[in-house]
C-alpha cells in the first residue's frame, strides 16, 4: 500500500531549473519569460510500481502518484481530507456535465483489427474518451490546475483574497479544451476568458457563452508576430495577470500532471486484463504534444513502453519539421539547447477535418521527440487518410469520435504494410463528434 505522496517537483528540460512541488502557483520554469519562452518543465517523480486504488475516479485511483497532491499534503491536508477534495470538485463538475471522472474503456477492437488483418494474437486496443468531461480527454490536464487552484485559495496561499477577487483563467482554443475548459470553470464559478479564432463555429461559440465563458474573437493584427493570434492574445491576457488554464504544457506544467491518467489506466489495464506480449506500438495525434506525452509518459510508469508514433496532418505538421531538426542535431539530448532550430510556427495552415490537431507548433515537442526516441517516429497523413480513418474507425468500434479523436488511427493506416499482423498496437480515441 502506498502511504505517501510520490512526486517531488519540476525540473526544467532545457535550463535544468527546478520548482518544489510544495510551491504554490509554480506552474512555469522560473528562467522562463516573455523574451524567452523556451523553456519546459517536467515532473520528478520517485521510482515506484504503479499502482491503483482501484477507485474507478483516476483521480482518486492514482491520487499518491499526482503533484497536486505532494502539494495538498505540504499544506496540512490529511489523506482524507485531500481524498474529499477530489470528490468534492468531481461532483461540482458532474453536475455541469452530466458526469464526473472515470476509468474509461480500454480493449481490443476487434471488428477494426479484423478490418485491418490483424491476427488473434496481435490488434488494436483502444482507449475510448469519448465519454469523459466535456467529450474528451481535455478535462483530465485541467482538472489538476483547478485542484491546485482552488486549495491554494482555500488555504489562504493565494495573491488574491478569494472568490469575489478571483483573477480569470484564460485558453485559446475553439475545440474539445475550451469545452473542457468551460465546464471545469462553470463548476466553480470562476470567471474565464476563452480567446478563439475568427472562424470559429458560432455554435461552438454558443455553447462556450451559456458556460458563462467570455468569448474573444481575435483577428490578427498589423504587428502580430508569427503565429497564432489566439496564442498570442492568450499570452497577453496571462502577462495581464489572468491564469493560463490550458493544455499546453511550456505554459502551465500543471496539465501534464493530470494527463499522465490516461497513460496509467491504460498501463494498469493491460498489468490486470490483457493477456498476452506487450504493445508494440503506441499512435496518437498531435496537436499542441500534450496527450501524446501523457500518454506515453505515464504508460512508461507502467513499464509499457511501445514505440511511439506521433501523428499529424499535412495541413499543419511542426513536429515531423523538428524531429528532422533533432535528427540532424544528434538527438533529444541536444534538441533542447536549440528549440528555435527545432520549432517555430508552422507558416501556412492549411485545413483539415482533424482541425483539433492543426496548433501551429507542438508546444510539448520536446517530451514528445524524447518519446518517440525508443523505435518511433512522426507520421503525416493525407487528408484522405483522415476521413478514411474517422470512417473506418466509427463504423468498426461505435465510437462516435470525430476526425480529429481518430487521427492516430490514420497513422496506423500509412504505416500498416510495415507492422506484423502479430503486432499489439494501441491508439486513443478522443473528442465525441459535435
Amino acid at each position: 500500500m502506498i502511504d505517501r505522496p510520490l512526486a517531488a517537483g519540476w525540473r526544467c528540460s532545457v535550463c535544468g531549473a527546478t520548482v518544489d512541488a510544495t510551491q504554490p502557483l509554480a506552474w512555469r520554469c522560473p528562467k522562463a519569460s516573455d523574451a524567452d519562452r523556451h523553456h519546459a518543465l517536467e515532473l520528478v517523480q520517485a521510482v515506484t510500481p504503479l499502482r491503483s486504488n482501484g477507485n474507478r475516479n483516476p483521480f482518486l485511483a492514482f491520487r499518491r502518484y499526482l503533484a497536486w497532491d505532494t502539494y495538498a499534503a505540504s499544506l496540512g491536508l490529511t489523506d482524507a481530507a485531500r481524498e474529499a477534495v477530489v470528490m468534492d470538485l468531481d461532483g461540482r463538475i458532474a453536475a455541469v456535465a452530466g458526469t464526473g471522472f472515470a476509468t474509461t474503456p480500454f480493449g481490443r477492437a476487434d471488428g477494426l483489427s479484423d478490418a485491418l488483418g490483424f491476427g488473434t494474437d496481435g490488434g488494436v486496443w483502444v482507449k475510448d474518451e469519448t465519454h469523459n468531461v466535456a467529450g474528451s480527454h481535455k478535462a483530465r490536464h485541467l482538472f489538476t490546475i483547478l485542484l491546485h487552484l482552488v486549495t491554494t485559495e482555500t488555504a489562504g496561499r493565494a495573491p488574491w483574497g478569494g472568490e469575489a477577487d478571483r483573477p480569470a483563467l484564460a485558453i485559446a482554443s475553439c475545440g474539445n479544451a475550451a469545452f473542457a475548459a468551460a465546464t471545469l470553470a462553470a463548476a466553480v464559478g470562476w470567471p474565464i476568458r476563452v480567446f478563439v479564432p475568427t472562424a470559429a463555429d458560432p455554435a461552438v461559440l454558443t455553447r462556450l457563452r451559456e458556460l458563462s465563458a467570455h468569448v474573444v474573437e481575435c483577428p490578427r493584427r498589423p504587428n502580430d508576430p508569427p503565429g497564432d493570434p489566439c496564442i498570442h492574445r492568450f499570452r497577453e491576457a496571462v502577462a495581464s495577470g489572468a491564469i493560463p488554464f490550458t493544455v499546453q504544457g511550456p505554459e502551465n506544467a500543471l496539465c501534464l500532471d493530470g494527463g499522465r491518467t490516461i497513460g496509467w489506466e491504460m498501463a494498469r489495464q493491460v498489468q490486470e486484463k490483457i493477456e498476452g506480449l506487450p504493445f508494440d506500438r503506441l499512435f496518437v495525434q498531435v496537436g499542441g504534444g500534450a496527450l501524446a506525452a501523457c500518454v506515453a509518459g505515464g504508460f512508461g510508469m507502467g513499464g509499457v513502453s511501445p514505440m511511439l508514433h506521433a501523428v499529424q496532418t499535412e495541413s499543419c505538421a511542426p513536429l515531423a519539421r523538428a524531429w528532422s531538426a533533432v535528427q540532424r542535431l544528434g538527438g533529444p539530448r541536444a534538441a533542447a539547447a536549440h528549440w528555435s532550430e527545432c520549432m517555430w510556427p508552422w507558416e501556412h495552415v492549411g485545413e483539415s477535418a482533424a482541425d483539433g490537431i492543426l496548433d501551429d507548433e507542438t508546444y510539448d515537442w520536446l517530451a514528445v521527440v524524447r518519446a518517440m526516441n525508443h523505435g518511433g517516429a512522426p507520421i503525416v497523413v493525407a487528408e484522405a487518410r483522415v476521413l478514411e480513418a474517422n470512417e473506418l474507425g466509427r463504423r468498426t468500434t461505435g465510437i462516435d469520435a470525430s476526425p480529429t479523436g481518430t487521427a492516430g488511427l490514420a497513422g496506423l493506416l500509412v504505416m500498416r504494410d510495415e507492422i506484423g499482423a502479430d503486432e499489439r498496437v494501441a491508439m486513443v480515441f478522443s473528442g465525441v463528434r459535435r
